[in-house]
């Protein structure tokens, strides 16, 4: 038996439900909150987004869990310690997804676009210096799946691409770094700096003053990743001193970000929510169904999340 156990509505978790119910006919589905005792106690896989680990604790027979998300770090943080094998959400689509808001918001700082909206603004009738793409160097910062797609995209687009990773990689037609003096020549470098890193204990705070300090003047930046790789305080110092010229910032700290906070009013910042790759239902769905369904006619799992490293 397969329990949905999800922090969603009962609405949007009735739309799991039918699209997961689709792809596995021949199993049984069922949310937490409709189970019994005897039923919880028949349960072997958990289909999950952002549960409670509580409700998790009340599967007595459960062997692994599977997220409808791409990041696990809160699932990691929450339910690490019971040391459930955790398979996360890797979906081509959201591979595609993810690279067309890297290359729309790119678009958006190459193109200046919040100077023009603000000399609207300021009724200012002005035209800026145009650089061609290959004259602009964009920095990604992780080359994972999403990372070698918005390479593709960003090259295809014309760009000089480079790119970071924690372990040495190669990506065709792409400068590549790794390890700490990587990361600072890659940073020296980045005039629309992208982060696409998963949130980690060596990820948090990654980009604090002193790294945001090593980008060109003028550079920018796109946090497509989460909310803690960057220093908020730090960056809102680099742009409130010209050292950045912007930041869109699809994730924060708080999310939703709350209504008082500063950086909603700040002119050099694109505030997002959290839009840039939403998971598709439809594909997510068959992913996690042609995951299960190999596990019940072999028993192999598909690839687990590392807990050590988190992701």
């Amino acid at each position: 038996m397969i329990a949905l156990v999800t922090r969603m509505t009962a609405d949007v978790e009735q739309l799991w439900l039918t699209a997961l119910s689709q792809k596995l006919p021949g199993e049984t589905i069922i949310p937490f909150r409709d189970l019994d005792e005897a039923s919880r106690e028949k349960v072997d896989i958990a289909v999950v987004a952002n549960p409670d680990p509580a409700d998790i604790a009340q599967l007595p027979g459960l062997k692994w869990i599977h997220s409808v998300w791409a990041g696990v770090e809160r699932l990691v943080g929450e339910l690490g310690k019971s040391r459930l094998p955790i398979v996360r959400l890797v979906d081509p689509q959201l591979s595609r997804t993810m690279a067309e808001a890297v290359l729309a918001w790119t678009y958006y700082l190459f193109r200046d676009m919040p100077a023009y909206a603000q000399f609207q603004r300021q009724r200012v009738w002005q035209q800026l210096a145009y650089r061609r793409p290959e004259q602009v160097t964009v920095g990604l910062l992780g080359l994972g799946a999403l990372g070698a797609a918005s390479a593709a995209r960003l090259k295809e687009a014309g760009f000089n691409v480079i790119g970071w990773s924690r372990a040495a990689k190669s990506l065709e037609g792409v400068e590549t770094f790794h390890g700490e003096q990587g990361l600072d020549l890659l940073l020296s470098r980045s005039e629309i700096l992208v982060c696409l890193l998963p949130l980690t204990g060596e990820t948090k705070g990654l980009l604090n003053g002193t790294r945001l300090s090593m980008l060109p003047k003028g550079a920018s930046l796109i946090n497509f990743a989460r909310g803690p790789i960057v220093v908020t305080d730090a960056l809102i110092a680099a742009l409130s001193s010209s050292a950045m010229k912007h930041a869109v910032l699809d994730v924060f700290d708080v999310e939703p970000l709350p209504a008082d906070n500063t950086v909603w009013d700040h002119p050099a910042i694109t505030v997002l929510a959290h839009i840039s790759a939403p998971t598709d239902r439809e594909t997510a769905a068959a992913i996690v169904a042609g995951n299960i369904l190999t596990y019940r006619e072999t028993g192999a799992l598909p690839p687990t999340v590392d807990l050590a490293r988190g992701y």
